[in-house]
């Protein structure tokens, strides 16, 4: 059984403070695609991303902006509205994170 706070348990938070809510991002790569993905911890996943150690698809074109972020909930949530996210065309991602500006 995994334990809070342990990794790989999908959960952060301890004992004295509530568990971190589950987001789905979009980056921006150097390259002008877009990346999309998970995390209950936005900050640290971003530097991730620009440190290279976050994902083989951003690692070779860092760096990486956040353009885009939406709390969902739970992981499942957020897994399932990333799913979505995937499937949108350039234009229509290009469009949702425009109208965060």
């Amino acid at each position: 059984m995994l334990e809070e706070g342990r990794p790989g348990s999908g959960r952060t938070g301890d004992a004295a403070g509530p568990e971190k809510p589950w987001m789905v991002y979009i980056m921006e790569c150097s390259d002008g695609s877009f990346y999309t993905g998970v995390t209950n911890d936005l900050e640290r996943r971003e530097q991730q991303h620009n440190e290279g150690t976050a994902s083989r698809y951003t690692r070779s074109r860092r760096p990486v902006t956040l353009r885009y972020q939406e709390i969902c909930g739970s992981r499942s949530q957020a897994l399932i509205r990333e799913c979505s996210l995937r499937l949108l065309s350039r234009k229509q991602k290009e469009e949702l994170v425009n109208r965060g500006r």
